[in-house]
């Protein structure tokens, strides 16, 4: 069986000397290495073999095997190089020719409006406040002047993460960035709580309700909410403040305008509009027509909201505002669909 093993590794390493191309050297691996070559029938003799000289032949076939599996990596190597070769030779390659540029990332559309409402803001002296995402009913609604039961509740459809055993308190996730109210006066309450600091913050973050998913609506959206604490602050401070972010935002002669509304936490409340920057005010698809494009609401926050942060409402007053960046971003680029924001789809992305 070795004198076997030998012709085997002759008749297999003189027949790959012959091979010219890639057919011929896929034929003579299956019939050198395959399945049913003259080396997989020795290893298929094994049993007749005895003790002694089993370890003597399976030494040996190893050996023969490696040494065409060897060969055969060789030969396929040297074959790939004379193919490259021959491609450089016989192939026009134009080395001035510019190469491929490569596409770059870029800022979400969200972070983008979301950067430019902090540069707005950082210059009228307001500092980024973050809080967290999963709030307790009591932060979300209950401090916020939603008592349990309240009909305003019906209009925040709420998700809820944990309600066994939580009473009347369980965890959901936030519907609003209000809850970040309560918790930055707190804070910045409990440092000196006979004289607390004023505060000037804007809260940005995720939202989520449980709502029908529309063009105009999703289950999760942006917010950025604003705060300002101190004494004497009148809703005149309020519409001065939006007065002018509205002129730095969208151009020095932007209108505003303030429509009375209601919200549990502050009073009084008011929706707020900014003059369409599309138009200029005549009228278009846009603004359906009226010249004005809603942003969001505000008001002067509420003394039990105030109270509840921590701040004497006798001696502190302030107002709050909330913004939706999502909603600013459809309005500046005619984005029809919030949909598109989560969606992930380069060809509304890089138009950005």
């Amino acid at each position: 069986m070795l004198d076997e093993l030998n012709r085997v590794e002759k008749v297999g390493l003189d027949a790959l000397q012959a091979v010219q191309d890639e057919a011929a050297l896929e034929a003579w691996r299956v019939t050198h290495l395959g399945r049913n070559s003259g080396l997989m029938q020795v290893f298929s003799r094994f049993g007749e073999l005895s003790k002694e000289e089993k370890p003597v032949v399976g030494k040996r076939a190893n050996e023969v095997k490696k040494a065409l599996e060897d060969a055969y990596g060789t030969k396929a190597e040297q074959m790939r190089q004379v193919a490259l070769k021959r491609s450089l030779e016989q192939e026009q390659l134009d080395v001035t020719l510019p190469g491929r540029s490569l596409p770059l990332g870029r800022l979400h559309p969200d972070t983008q409006t979301l950067r430019e409402l902090y540069h707005v803001f950082g210059e009228m002296g307001f500092q980024v406040f973050r809080s967290r995402e999963v709030e307790s009913d009591e932060y979300n609604f209950q401090l916020l002047n939603f008592q349990i039961g309240h009909p305003a509740r019906d209009m925040q459809d709420t998700y809820f993460v944990e309600v066994e055993g939580r009473g009347d308190n369980p965890i959901i996730l936030r519907t609003h960035t209000s809850p970040g109210q309560i918790h930055a006066m707190r804070w910045i309450s409990a440092m000196n709580p006979d004289n607390p600091a004023p505060v000037r913050i804007v809260l940005p973050g995720m939202c989520y309700r449980y709502e029908q998913v529309t063009k105009r609506h999703e289950t999760q959206f942006e917010q950025l909410e604003g705060l300002a604490v101190g004494p004497g602050i009148t809703f005149s401070d309020l519409k001065g403040t939006l007065a002018d972010f509205a002129r730095r935002m969208f151009g020095q002669n932007t209108r505003t305008r303030f429509r009375a509304s209601y919200f549990p936490f502050t009073e009084p409340s008011a929706e707020y509009d900014v003059e369409c920057f599309i138009c200029s005010g005549a009228g278009c698809a846009v603004c359906k027509g009226s010249g004005w494009l809603e942003i969001g609401g505000c008001g002067m926050v509420h003394p039990v909201v105030l109270l509840n942060g921590g701040y004497d409402p006798e001696r502190y007053s302030g107002f709050a505002f909330g913004l939706g960046p999502q909603r600013m971003a459809m309005l500046r680029h005619r984005i029809e669909d919030i949909r598109y924001f989560f969606q992930n789809d380069l060809r509304f992305l890089e138009q950005f």
